[in-house]
């Protein structure tokens, strides 16, 4: 082990492995020669305080289907110059819904088998039928799930779509550590580690040297979407066309919240930019604020589909993101051995997101979509946002499970 890694145990009173410095199982080596210490820089910071919040405005459902034909040309145009790629964020778990494996992995269907990666391919190809060609496919996994899935899409033959235009990597990862900044043990030879929240895809994508690949097929767009939502629309010609259109260097599907209460982030400015309002972070007022129309002012909700210009993302990714800490349950090897599964939250986790990249973009167009349509995300076993709920909608939309 280097002398860095050990004088970094040392500076930082670690209490589980300053023990373990001479007798170093390798995988918590090189997990630990890899890891990002500054995170726990991190832990007695105080959180970085929200700016001042205004409204923004969407394209709306009218002006989108009165430029549809015009957006969709424009969309279908860059499509088939190879000017947009996808990117699947599918680096979960389907702890929620009681399935071990990757979530894409999980089967929606319920007379026949329909995995939620299926379904994303199905719509996905709606568009290369449509446009005549394939749009490359970035994969992002997590080390818990990379060989899984990717044994996964082998043996089910990439779903009909073409293995040369997918390519898979992984997504970095961050240590969890209790409240006094110790590094966690999962197993004897292995530290508690998880992803580093969605807001790592791009510089995840890069350390695997496929920002590279980018360059030589001058893609200029990349769709990021996330694996929960089983009816979204992606690489949509028509999201892309008003996107490029509008001028704006980053866009974002948006949905009619269902109530005021509904617990998704609103995309509204802060401090004059575009940004995402958490659910929790809207006051009473602002949560039930409306205009003259009678719609609520932070009434749209984001969907995890986002269009970004690429050139943008290369620039940003130069400033760092902060990771936010948050407190989870985290299953430990106590200093006696002894695996402890914790029943309250224990431990802190530290997360990159998505919604600190829009913040960091100069402007933002909101793209409506009815949700009825494009939003069914399978969040939880029953009740809001289910399997039950995402199956009663794909039928809706004519899809046979």
């Amino acid at each position: 082990m280097n002398n860095e890694v050990i004088n970094k145990i040392k500076e930082t009173n670690q209490k589980y492995l300053e023990k373990m410095i001479d007798n170093m199982p390798s995988k918590i080596e090189t997990q630990l020669e890899n890891m990002d210490w500054s995170y726990l820089d991190l832990i007695d910071q105080e959180a970085k305080a929200r700016g001042s919040f205004s409204p923004i405005e969407a394209m709306e459902l009218s002006e989108i289907e009165a430029n549809k034909t015009n957006y969709k040309a424009k969309g279908i145009e860059a499509i088939k110059a190879g000017k947009v790629a996808a990117i699947l964020l599918a680096g979960g778990q389907g702890t929620r819904l009681g399935f071990d494996k990757a979530k894409g992995m999980f089967n929606i269907g319920e007379t026949k088998e329909l995995y939620i990666f299926e379904q994303l391919i199905n719509n996905i190809m709606d568009v290369t039928n449509e446009a005549g060609c394939y749009i490359p496919l970035y994969i992002m996994t997590s080390e818990k799930n990379d060989k899984d899935t990717r044994e996964f899409f082998e043996e089910h033959n990439y779903f009909n779509y073409d293995k040369n235009f997918v390519k898979f990597f992984v997504q970095d990862m961050a240590p969890a550590t209790d409240f006094e900044g110790n590094i966690l043990l999962e197993s004897e030879d292995s530290l508690a580690m998880s992803p580093n929240g969605n807001g790592g895809w791009f510089n995840s994508l890069v350390k695997a040297g496929l920002d590279e690949e980018l360059k030589e097929k001058n893609i200029e767009w990349l769709n990021v979407f996330g694996v929960d939502n089983v009816l979204q629309r992606i690489a949509d010609p028509v999201f892309i066309g008003a996107t490029i259109e509008s001028g704006c260097e980053c866009s974002s599907k948006v949905v009619r919240k269902a109530n005021s209460e509904e617990k998704v982030g609103a995309l509204c400015l802060e401090n004059g930019k575009p940004s995402i309002i958490e659910y929790y972070e809207l006051t009473p007022e602002m949560a039930e604020a409306r205009n003259e129309k009678g719609t609520l002012l932070y009434g749209f909700g984001v969907t995890l589909n986002y269009l970004f210009k690429v050139e943008k993302l290369r620039e940003i990714s130069k400033n760092s993101l902060l990771p936010h800490i948050v407190k989870k349950k985290v299953p430990y090897l106590a200093e006696d051995g002894q695996l402890i599964k914790p029943e309250e939250p224990n431990a802190y986790k530290f997360e990159l997101l998505i919604i600190d990249m829009i913040y960091m973009m100069d402007n933002c167009l909101g793209f409506e979509v009815e949700r009825n349509k494009e939003f069914a995300p399978v969040k939880n076993a029953k009740g809001i946002d289910s399997v039950d709920t995402a199956r009663e909608l794909l039928k809706f939309n004519g899809v046979n499970i």
